[in-house]
């Protein structure tokens, strides 16, 4: 019985507040800064390297590439092959928005970015190429600051530690050897 009059308290204290509900198309949500909306391509940064389409859980990334040729900077040097990108496409109908492709990236040519209407009425057409996952780059915010207060990251303190080691034991060894020179 005690159940009952709680679930019955709680629906009468939702019956008596003012609805929250928005009129999405015209008014637009106010999203998190950080949002995820829509995978992004920094063009430019993209290697070709296939990790992000080797590490989708729901194969959607499409790419296709050609070896370019690119001349040697020195005479007598080897020319060397670069992968050139022809094309990149996300098929966002098998998308899950899991994030391990831009997770994976080691080249930061993945982001994500908060646009979320792309909505169509042919599932066809939500697999987008590489133009228009460039169009969305420019929507990706800027990534936050960093905190003053957090802790330097374990490599940054164990560097400076050998150095101080290293300088303690230079200045050891110059102490030492003025103590010789000295009678």
């Amino acid at each position: 019985m005690k159940g009952l009059a709680k679930g019955l308290a709680v629906t009468l204290k939702t019956l008596t507040r003012r609805s929250t509900t928005q009129s999405y198309p015209e008014v637009l949500p106010e999203l998190p800064p950080r949002s995820r909306g829509v995978i992004a391509l920094f063009e430019e940064n993209c290697t070709v390297c296939m990790l992000c389409a080797r590490e989708c859980p729901d194969w959607c990334i499409y790419i296709d590439s050609h070896k370019e040729v690119v001349p040697a900077r020195e005479p007598g040097a080897r020319d060397r092959t670069r992968n050139v990108l022809d094309r990149f496409a996300i098929d966002f109908a098998l998308c899950m928005y899991c994030g391990i492709c831009v997770e994976v990236c080691p080249f930061d040519a993945l982001f994500w970015s908060p646009e979320f209407e792309y909505a169509t009425g042919d599932i066809h057409e939500l697999t987008h190429e590489k133009d228009r996952l460039r169009e969305w780059m420019w929507t990706v915010p800027p990534p936050p600051a960093l905190d003053e207060r957090a802790e330097d990251p374990k490599e940054l303190t164990q560097a400076r530690k050998a150095v101080e080691k290293a300088e303690k034991a230079a200045a050891a060894r110059a102490a030492a050897t003025d103590a010789e020179e000295t009678p």
